[in-house]
């Protein structure tokens, strides 16, 4: 516990018995002259006040320490007091996460306590994902008269885990860049598959189901028929974390880089379901990678990440950032049949130059945009009007744009696909 000092509660009493002290004197009256002794008197205990020694034994208990996103969670502090004094006036401010929003009751607390008593606040919060961890609780115990006081910060080790489950509501259409592996994307390269490509002259080995036996009844030569093979993508899910994106059109909506880390969770299920091998990037000052690949592990590794990497919290990094460099890292990182899907909110140039870059460099790139833009004030559409104008850049340069707004992320890729294909 700190020392006690002086609140300044009673600042500018001395002046006060003072002008009582004369008014008495040339009055004559024994009123005044009687308030000054009180003041004089109430002077004295301020001189010599202090508070004791506070020794408190603080408790936090969750509802439930591993919620779902958006359930309410409920927090019981409890304080009890183990000096041997009575507390006269006490005051507790508990450490709440700064992503986790107090939706009822108070996180704070103030009530006088006496030796060995305990006393009780509870407030509610709405879980989000990632990893919460409490700050420390703030303390202030005054003296009686409100003259002195000290303070203290006690630490009470809380953390709540949110992991939302990887569910995959919307099927992501991917680009003609695959790997070696089979899978579901079609390609223009001759061989086994569902869609017809040619057909050529019959070399021996050939299987007999692809046989033309038409053309072999109509002419008598042996031909071989030729499908679309379908193979698998390497998809790099990369987010956009830097403080610029963690903007939101109100207080009370999720920024943009929450909505990012949504569609990148989203799509991670959905692609891994379709049998691609998926990783994960952030493109922000704490560095974020998960190599592409498949499977249950997989799946649970990237859960784990997108729920507890500093990279994806939801308040912004205080991190220096040097993006040239970060570019260049994930350059490295990038393998050269990789596609990447981008999840930014567009907010400034530099976000479209990191897109334009990567497709420059040989690799597919899909723009997912949350719009994180308000029509409110002249400011906010001058900053909605060029956000439009970075997705026309986009899309003039050949890069497939998903403009994400206040509808579901199925509603947004169905509409953005169907303008691809015309």
């Amino acid at each position: 516990m700190t020392r006690g000092f002086d609140t300044e509660r009673w600042s500018g009493l001395e002046g006060l018995v003072l002008v009582a002290a004369a008014a008495g004197v040339l009055t004559r009256e024994p009123a005044p002259l009687l308030l000054a002794g009180l003041g004089v008197v109430l002077l004295g205990y301020v001189r010599i006040a202090a508070v004791p020694e506070v020794t408190l034994e603080i408790e936090r208990e969750l509802s439930d320490s591993t919620p779902d996103p958006d359930e309410e969670v409920e927090v019981t502090l409890s304080v009890t007091n183990e000096s041997a004094r009575t507390l006269f006036d006490l005051r507790i401010v508990d450490g709440v996460p700064p992503a986790l929003a107090v939706v009822d009751g108070p996180a704070r607390l103030g009530t006088a306590l006496r030796p060995g008593a305990t006393a009780t606040t509870t407030y509610t919060v709405t879980a989000i994902r990632g990893e919460h961890t409490w700050d420390e609780t703030v303390v202030v115990a005054r003296d009686p008269s409100g003259a002195v006081e000290r303070r203290e910060t006690v630490l009470t080790e809380t953390t709540m885990r949110c992991e939302p489950e990887l569910a995959a509501t919307a099927d992501l259409p991917l680009r003609g860049l695959t790997s070696k592996y089979a899978g579901r994307v079609e390609t223009d390269v001759p061989g086994s598959g569902l869609e017809f490509a040619s057909i050529r002259e019959y070399r021996h080995g050939d299987p007999i189901r692809r046989i033309d036996w038409n053309r072999r009844a109509r002419t008598g030569e042996l031909a071989t028929v030729q499908f679309r093979e379908e193979r698998a993508a390497t998809v790099v899910l990369v987010v956009d974390t830097r403080s610029e994106a963690h903007v939101a059109p109100d207080a009370d909506a999720e920024t943009a880089v929450e909505r990012s880390v949504d569609a990148a969770s989203i799509a991670f299920s959905a692609l891994l379901d379709s049998g691609d091998r998926v990783g994960v990037a952030a493109f922000g000052p704490n560095e974020c990678w998960l190599d592409p690949s498949s499977g249950v592990d997989h799946r649970a590794r990237a859960r784990r990440l997108f729920a507890t990497h500093p990279a994806f919290a939801p308040t912004p990094p205080d991190e220096a950032f040097f993006p040239s460099i970060a570019v260049r890292r994930l350059r490295r990182r990038l393998s050269s049949d990789a596609q990447v899907i981008f999840c930014t909110p567009l907010t400034d140039d530099y976000a479209v130059s990191v897109a334009r870059r990567l497709e420059a460099y040989g690799h597919a790139v899909t723009v997912v945009s949350p719009d994180p833009t308000a029509t409110g004030t002249v400011g906010a559409r001058l900053a909605r009007l060029e956000r439009d104008l970075r997705l026309r850049d986009l899309r003039r340069a050949g890069i497939r744009v998903v403009d994400w707004g206040a509808e579901p992320l199925a509603v947004a890729l169905a509409r953005a696909e169907s303008g691809w294909k015309q």
